[in-house]
């Protein structure tokens, strides 16, 4: 029994005519009632009662028609569903980020994409660019956000999806709050709040590099994540340099100004496995800014 066999059935059955049932399948009569014949060899039963003006199922035919229609439904659902995945239409991606990536372009992107692609299931991760990394290699996540970094990974290919630059986080009683720009060094005796480099070597440098251009090197004050960091400046533990999009995470008793004369800019970058060909990841790329 194959698919053929029980189209050329149902239309059969549904026409009561093997004439007609051809030219809905556009087939000439013979194949059809050939097919009805091996349809009924087959099963060892009688599908059909005929007589010379007309034809009528049995009770076995009546019986059948309905698993025969569930039979040709399943196997369109399994065509579209082959063909929506390799379309990338359907299936599952799993996205790490760093904190900063959802003060920034995700939200939009993802809104954008699930609106799209609807049945597509996301799950997203949160966590430090380093585990970031070494979950997609491992297979753990599709696709990952996270800061630019001097050690990726060969089997990793990336692209930037934001650069920005680094604005001064103060907490809203600090004596240079009032101020429209900060010379950064006037912060010199401050404690610097910020990523250890192990967890975001170029963020850290970038930092480190700032403040040395400035004639100081600054007291570090080591935290994981950037609203950690942006929760230690509102308690008064110290102040940071932090990417322009932070801002946007608006924590109540936090300033932020831009640096005097200074632009130092980072990077977030979207990393994926070099032989990850998937549909679906080339779908989501699409939606992210470039």
């Amino acid at each position: 029994m194959d698919l053929r066999h029980l189209r050329c059935f149902v239309a059969v059955a549904e026409e009561l005519h093997f004439g007609r049932a051809a030219e809905r399948l556009h087939l000439s009569q013979p194949p059809v009632s050939l097919a009805i014949k091996e349809l009924e060899g087959e099963l060892g039963v009688t599908l059909f009662e005929r007589t010379s003006r007309r034809i009528a199922l049995t009770r076995v035919g009546e019986e059948m028609l309905q698993d025969a229609r569930a039979a040709l439904a399943s196997s369109e659902a399994l065509k579209r569903r082959a063909r929506d995945t390799a379309e990338g239409q359907v299936g599952a991606l799993t996205v790490g980020f760093i904190s900063l990536a959802a003060y920034a372009f995700l939200p939009p992107s993802l809104r954008r994409f699930t609106e799209d692609y609807p049945r597509v299931k996301v799950a997203l991760q949160e966590g430090t660019t380093d585990r970031i990394l070494e979950d997609l290699q491992q297979g753990r996540l599709d696709l990952g956000f996270g800061f630019l970094t001097p050690e990726q990974p060969e089997a990793l290919a990336r692209q930037t999806v934001l650069r920005e630059p680094l604005v001064v986080a103060l907490p809203a009683h600090h004596r240079l709050a009032s101020r429209k720009s900060i010379d950064i060094t006037e912060l010199a005796e401050e404690h610097f709040l910020g990523f250890e480099r192990y967890y975001g070597p170029l963020m850290f440098d970038a930092i480190v590099a700032t403040c040395m251009r400035h004639g100081f090197s600054p007291r570090l004050f080591p935290a994981r994540q950037m609203h950690t960091i942006v929760s230690l400046v509102a308690g008064g533990i110290g102040v940071a340099l932090v990417p322009a999009s932070v801002m946007a995470l608006r924590r109540e008793g936090v300033v932020y100004r831009p640096m005097l004369g200074e632009k130092t800019f980072v990077e977030t970058c979207a990393f994926w496995r070099r032989d990850d060909r998937s549909p679906l990841l080339q779908a989501f790329m699409a939606y992210l800014p470039h």
